[in-house]
């Protein structure tokens, strides 16, 4: 079985993995340094191969940014 790629506007490509029906995984692929996220699969589409690229797009903008926050060191005084 093979898993949809698609490359986002930034020019990261991404494979979408399909993990159960309610969820699927953005994964990078090929040197993308992002890592990967899971996304809500939308309720009108069930295969990643059924969508456009602006609809993939949506689904990985709609992630929210890493945090990022620093956090004090236990051991510093």
């Amino acid at each position: 079985m093979g898993y949809r790629r698609f490359t986002d506007r930034d020019g990261n490509m991404w494979e979408v993995r399909d993990r159960s029906m309610s969820e699927w995984e953005l994964a990078p692929v090929s040197g993308n340094p992002r890592p990967a996220v899971r996304v809500r699969a939308p309720g009108y589409e069930r295969d990643p191969f059924e969508l456009s690229t602006e609809e993939v797009q949506r689904l990985l903008d709609s992630v929210p940014p890493a945090d990022t926050r620093s956090r004090k060191s236990p051991f510093m005084d």
